[in-house]
Parts: C-alpha cells; structure tokens; sequence
C-alpha cells in the first residue's frame, strides 16, 4: 500500500528543491513535531547515492537514523529512494504564480496505522513548508 502527501510551496521548483536536498536546511524542516529535531543529515544527490538523517527527541529520550538510497535524482523535478525495503517519490511540480506542488508517495509500513503514518509525514511536509517560505 501506497501512501501520498502533498502540499503547495509559495516559491520556485529549485529553491524548493535546494531546502530538500541541502543537508543544511534538512537539519531545519525535518521533524513530524516541535519535541523532535533532525541533528545531522548527509546527502549525496545521485542515483545510488546515500543520504541519512538523525531524527532525536529533545529531551534525548530516543532517536533514530533515517537513511537510504537514490534511485532516481531529476534535478529539480523528482527524486525517488529505496530506504529499507520500501520505495518513496517526491515530485516538484510548478505551478501557476511561481509555486511549487510537492508530493511524497511512500510504501507503507506494518507497526503504524495508514493514518499514523500519513500524518507524521504530512507534518514533516508542513514544517518543510514554512521554512522554504520563510528564507529570504
């Protein structure tokens, strides 16, 4: 089963694109919450190429790695990765008035619920949201 969040940038496919695939502003998007946050990320934007993400509770309770493979990497339009043995796609699709459409469509996994899952991810889309519109 395929999962599917979206959401609607206010800037342009390759800025959208550089906050996505820059280790830099991964440490600033990615967390589901504001008791999380990413404290290192790694990107090696090719086909084959690895990236990783350190996802921590602040009050350093837990933490995990969030890491995979590229299989596919069409600057600024798609990238697709393989991480386990699941698959995801993110698309940036322009859209009229200079905007951006993301989706992420990703195999779902058994421990969480369809919504669990949809709803941390949609989340960590958000939060990708507000910080693209709110560089300069």
């Amino acid at each position: 089963m395929q999962i599917t969040v979206q959401t609607t940038i206010n800037a342009s496919a390759a800025q959208v694109w550089r906050a996505y695939t820059t280790p830099a502003d991964i440490r600033q998007w990615n967390a589901a919450s504001d008791d999380w946050h990413t404290t290192a990320a790694s990107v090696d934007l090719r086909e084959g190429g690895q990236f990783s993400s350190r996802m921590e509770a602040k009050d350093g309770s837990m933490g995990f790695d969030f890491a995979g493979t590229y299989t596919k990497v069409v600057e600024p339009a798609r990238l697709e990765y393989r991480f386990g043995d699941r698959h995801a796609s993110v698309s940036f699709a322009p859209q009229p008035g200079g905007t951006t459409q993301v989706t992420v469509v990703f195999d779902a996994e058994q421990t969480f619920s369809v919504e669990q899952q949809q709803g941390g991810w949609q989340a960590i889309l958000d939060n990708f949201k507000r910080h693209v519109e709110a560089r300069p």
